[in-house]
């Protein structure tokens, strides 16, 4: 004679007409559902046609494996047979780079270190976007991510600011996650924040002291763990914007 034991299943109170649950309901769904359900998004396929060109510049900087370019980059360059790149970060070099060029480019797609100078030199009739942008599309949710990234204006200084790193490897000089993420955001803000930084599948079960969730180096993590998180800090009532890379 067997006994079976009786197996203990999870469950979500669903309450449609106030919304209860829904959110626990989706991150449970993504947390169980097969990888492919949750696939990768392309990254540039439906914006570049075949015939055309899109323009990456990508300087090489101190957390570039040496004499390589980073994931995302090299993800970039393979799905065209007419890329044309920029190493350099000197305006006038990428000015002439564009200039070089017998047909203007679909997109000029630029690491984030030299957005700026990137900007001033590119027409406004052509497309500029980042490779973190394009990572926050591929891996997350780029709409609530967006909304979420809007809600940097409320930060005030003396805040709480939650930097949850996917990558682990040691922070060097110019870290983007504990050195350029905070500075930028004090800057921004006027004043000092409260920075804790988490490193790869670490990640709070309690977000409520924080104003502002910042997801850094998704790259090294897959479409489904990124919306799941992102799911968590929507049900906690924590804005968690758009990928740093």
């Amino acid at each position: 004679m067997f006994r079976f034991e009786q197996e203990k299943l999870s469950y979500v109170e669903l309450v449609a007409t106030i919304g209860k649950g829904v959110d626990e309901f989706r991150a449970k769904l993504w947390k169980i559902a097969p990888a492919e359900s949750v696939a990768s998004q392309v990254i540039l396929r439906d914006l570049v046609g075949p015939d055309e060109t899109a323009v990456l510049v990508m300087p090489i900087d101190k957390e570039a494996p040496k004499g390589r370019i980073k994931q995302l980059q090299a993800q970039s360059i393979r799905i065209f047979s007419t890329a044309s790149l920029l190493r350099g970060g000197e305006r006038r070099g990428i000015a002439k780079g564009l200039d070089n060029l017998k047909t203007p480019p679909r997109i000029v797609v630029t690491d984030a270190a030299v957005f700026e100078q990137v900007a001033l030199v590119t027409p406004d009739s052509i497309p500029l976007t980042a490779f973190s942008i394009l990572l926050s599309r591929l891996k997350g949710d780029l709409v609530a991510q967006t909304r979420a990234a809007v809600t940097v204006d409320s930060l005030r200084p003396g805040d709480k600011v939650l930097v949850a790193e996917s990558c682990t490897h040691h922070p060097i000089e110019e870290d983007i996650g504990r050195v350029k993420i905070p500075r930028w955001l004090e800057q921004y803000v006027g004043g000092e924040l409260e920075f804790t930084s988490v490193k790869g599948r670490d990640f709070p079960l309690d977000l409520s002291p924080y104003k502002l969730v910042i997801h850094c180096g998704a790259c090294m993590s897959n479409r489904q763990e990124m919306l799941s998180r992102i799911a968590e800090c929507h049900r906690q009532g924590v804005p968690s914007p758009t990928t740093a890379w």
